[in-house]
């Protein structure tokens, strides 16, 4: 499963050098799937979705830094262990229930990003 940053976030922004593929970001700030991985140009993601590796998407949250499910890996293929929520010095970095995937499911993400 990913990781999500709660409302408790403190945006101290320690989170967001600690990730491997890039999928931790400011609040507000708009993402890329092309940002700190391989992808690039029409992509094919591992749940079915098209997009533009290097087109803008919208900001999950605009208060606090965020973690963008479709590139969160839980740092699998990297780490033993999730980054941010190890330098999290709230632990607001938790799994999120609403994106559960399994390990393979997860290197198999890790693998899409990173070839």
């Amino acid at each position: 499963m990913a990781i999500i940053i709660t409302d408790e976030c403190i945006n101290c922004g320690a989170c967001e050098p600690e990730c491997p593929n890039t999928a931790i970001y400011e609040g507000a700030d708009d993402w890329r799937y092309a940002d700190g991985t391989e992808l690039s140009g029409d992509i094919v993601l591992p749940s079915g979705t098209e997009a533009n590796a290097e087109e803008a998407q919208e900001p999950v949250s605009d208060e606090y830094y965020y973690i963008v499910p479709d590139k969160c890996t839980e740092c699998k293929g990297f780490h033993e262990e999730p980054q941010c929520a190890a330098v999290c010095p709230v632990d607001c970095c938790v799994p999120d229930e609403d994106h559960v995937e399994t390990e393979e499911e997860l290197l198999a993400k890790q693998k899409f990003m990173h070839e």
